[in-house]
């Protein structure tokens, strides 16, 4: 899986949310959108480079991330 092209795709979703006044809303958003359009692969890839300390994910991304890890 490469890396480089999730943390692209994932934060081209985070920048759709970030319009969101309320953070809260815009983590659930990002969090939802990976759920239900990434393939297993490609959330377990993601999870795993967040918890490996990656650091290119905007920040309600990179919190979207930990809550689907949970």
């Amino acid at each position: 899986m490469d890396t480089h092209n999730l943390i692209k795709m994932a934060n081209n979703i985070g920048a759709f949310f970030k319009s969101e006044p309320d953070r809260e809303l815009a983590i659930k958003g990002v969090e939802q959108h990976i759920r239900n359009f990434w393939e297993p692969r490609m959330r377990k890839a993601i999870v795993e480079y967040v918890q490996q300390g990656g650091t290119e994910l905007m920040d309600i991304v990179s919190e979207a991330v930990l809550h689907i890890a949970k």
